[in-house]
């Protein structure tokens, strides 16, 4: 750990300039995409497919087993983002997985509000089963909105009445649109990223005329029953610990497998950070060897 790579880090996310004229939408999906975008790491292949009818980034490793498939959504408030800008970081979870790597470019508000994103998740999954995918080596993983974005596509699979996967991987998931977590106030002054009326724009867009409470959009509130063993990383330094923090002990108190991480000292989304903080690769290291311990057939982890 290095105390010195997280506070460099904090000064630079504090250094973006804030206020003056709200920018575009296009202009924040072009921003976060000059901003965020890494390439995949050298030993994986990336190609571009379709699945559930959306437009999707394929990454396979060159240590893949054939043994597992792993199916990520982005994060980006459901409004920006997409799989290039979290090309570098997916590739690092499937290189460190050594499984095929399917990432979703699902539909953003505001142009395609709630449950647009869900039916998109529901519909790469459903494909993934229906082309002869075994669950038992399927797993999930997203970040930011596309954790909560995961645990949601899951609750509408138990409800169409598919089987789970093998296993589930969050990463500061945001699972609380109505934002009655108490991190949105009492971590305003260590988040370097967002505050509280950033998170509510977000909200606002994708939820339309929708219910901020639905368990759909806010799996803080759903009945996690059944779900699959599920790890949630999230940093100490954001508005959305609570969101994680809750998750799990919802998903604990319904019976589900469940690890919660919470880095000191560290941001939202921290693992982007991967090759520039220590903490970052650890983490994936981490999520890659949850993922990889449930699925029946143990890949190489890269």
């Amino acid at each position: 750990m290095s105390r010195q790579q997280r506070e460099a880090l904090d000064a630079l996310l504090r250094s973006v300039p804030r206020g003056g004229t709200p920018p575009t939408i296009e202009e924040q999906r072009s921003g976060f995409a000059a901003a965020m975008s890494r390439p995949a790491p050298e030993g994986v292949a990336t190609r571009r497919t379709v699945l559930g009818g959306r437009p999707t980034l394929e990454l396979v490793p060159e240590n893949a087993s054939g043994g597992g498939q792993l199916l990520y959504l982005h994060g980006g408030g459901y409004v920006i983002g997409s799989p290039e800008t979290h090309a570098g970081m997916v590739g690092e979870l499937a290189l460190r997985t050594g499984l095929r790597t399917l990432s979703v470019d699902y539909r953003l508000a505001p142009e395609h509000p709630f449950p647009g994103a869900v039916d998109d998740g529901l519909a790469a999954y459903r494909e993934l089963l229906e082309a002869g995918t075994d669950p038992r080596e399927l797993v999930l993983a997203g970040d930011s909105a596309g954790g909560g974005l995961s645990i949601a596509t899951l609750l509408a699979a138990r409800e169409a009445g598919l089987p789970q996967p093998a296993a589930v991987v969050v990463f500061s998931p945001w699972a609380d649109l109505t934002l009655s977590g108490e991190s949105i106030r009492t971590k305003a002054s260590a988040d370097p990223i967002f505050t509280a009326a950033d998170i509510q724009a977000y909200a606002d867009l994708y939820l339309g005329a929708g219910d901020p409470a639905d368990p759909l959009a806010s799996p803080v509130f759903a009945d996690l029953t059944g779900l699959p063993p599920l790890l949630v990383q999230v940093g100490a330094n954001e508005l959305l610990l609570d969101d994680a923090v809750r998750l799990a002990a919802r998903a604990g108190a319904a019976d589900v497998e469940v690890t919660l991480e919470i880095g000191a000292g560290l941001p939202h989304v921290y693992q982007h950070q991967h090759g520039r903080l220590d903490e970052a690769d650890a983490a994936l290291d981490r999520a890659a060897e949850f993922l990889t311990a449930h699925l029946p057939v143990r890949t190489t982890v890269g």
